[in-house]
């Protein structure tokens, strides 16, 4: 399935294209309890059909109304804002005090949306830039660490492939990652060449790769949404795999195992043609510390980790701290 933004995307081009004419909204800015975040879209048609959203519902018919009324004259961007004053936010059905700033863009074939799309499909990270003037856009290499910008005068906005999630090995634990992986809208694949494994792999959705580990990595073209966790414990599978993620722009590269196996993976690394700082963004033994015993608890240590990252923590508040053990006895209730 299409992440949220790239359905919007597509849709809207698909519109233009078909000889409608088409704004594209984009939120840049929000205050207080604004229902969505920055960076969420919306098209909308001239005759009033929307894709997307950006208030669950609350501005949308406005938006509507505004499209309907400045399209067939709209030659540039425009700018608004929606709940300034806690009157204006209930009048839009916001939370109270929610504001949300958006830029309604009209689109056309400067706005660079076919060639958007033609990148994205070819698992690359873009930016995005919008002249406010012109209404023009540029195109340049985006980084995962990239994130929507506004100044007023320029638009600045990333787009590109979903997470991706690479699996090595089709064991138990790597059941319970891939499910879980796709609430947090992942897609996953799983690589395992050894027969016993890959003949019992049946999960629905996640598709196995029976290649040779380093092959299929290096053809995955892995960028900044891409992580990949070695998960086999054997050393010919997952060290090859690891030699190529690690000189890849995966966000997130880890292995199971424990720390002496990991630390002795390390040292095999340095004998390949894997540099000393490559070698020191292997996360080993992969995943979050909560103490994690069966498939699935280190199933969520290992997500946890992997969200941590993806927005920038370091270390979760709570994580070096000894915590008192929980006791279910303390929860039952005492009968005099």
């Amino acid at each position: 399935m299409d992440s949220v933004d790239i359905e919007v995307l597509r849709t809207a081009e698909a519109w233009r294209t078909g000889g409608q004419r088409v704004a594209l909204g984009t939120i840049v800015k929000t205050w207080g309890s604004a229902p969505r975040p920055v960076g969420a879209m919306v098209a909308v048609r001239e005759d009033g059909q929307i894709v997307g959203s950006v208030s669950g519902g609350c501005v949308e018919d406005d938006l509507v109304d505004k499209v309907k009324a400045t399209i067939s004259t709209a030659k540039a961007p425009q700018l608004i804002t929606y709940g300034v004053t806690n009157e204006e936010a209930t009048r839009w059905g916001l939370p109270c005090g929610g504001t949300l700033q958006l830029v309604l863009e009209p689109l056309a074939d400067h706005s660079g949306i076919a060639e958007l799309l033609k990148r994205i499909s070819t698992q690359q990270l873009v930016r995005r830039r919008v002249d406010m003037m012109s209404g023009r856009a540029s195109l340049e290499a985006g980084r995962w660490q990239d994130v929507l910008e506004f100044d007023g005068s320029v638009l600045s906005s990333v787009h590109g492939p979903r997470w991706r999630l690479i699996l090595i090995g089709a064991g138990q634990l790597t059941r319970y990652l891939a499910e879980m992986a796709h609430m947090l809208d992942y897609h996953v694949t799983v690589i395992d060449p050894r027969e016993e494994y890959a003949n019992g792999w049946d999960l629905a959705g996640v598709p196995l790769d029976r290649g040779m580990p380093d092959d299929i990595v290096r053809e995955l073209n892995l960028d900044g949404h891409c992580a990949v966790v070695a998960l086999t414990h054997d050393p010919k599978l997952d060290d090859q795999a690891l030699m190529e993620a690690l000189k890849s722009a995966a966000f997130y590269v880890g292995a199971i195992g424990s720390k002496k196996n990991n630390d002795a993976r390390r040292e095999r690394l340095r004998e390949f043609d894997v540099s000393a700082d490559e070698i020191a963004r292997l996360r080993g033994p992969v995943g979050l510390y909560i103490g994690s015993k069966t498939p699935p608890e280190i199933a969520v240590a290992i997500l946890a980790e992997m969200t941590a990252v993806r927005h920038g923590v370091t270390e979760p508040s709570w994580a070096a701290k000894p915590a008192p053990r929980f006791e279910p006895s303390a929860c039952e209730v005492k009968t005099p």
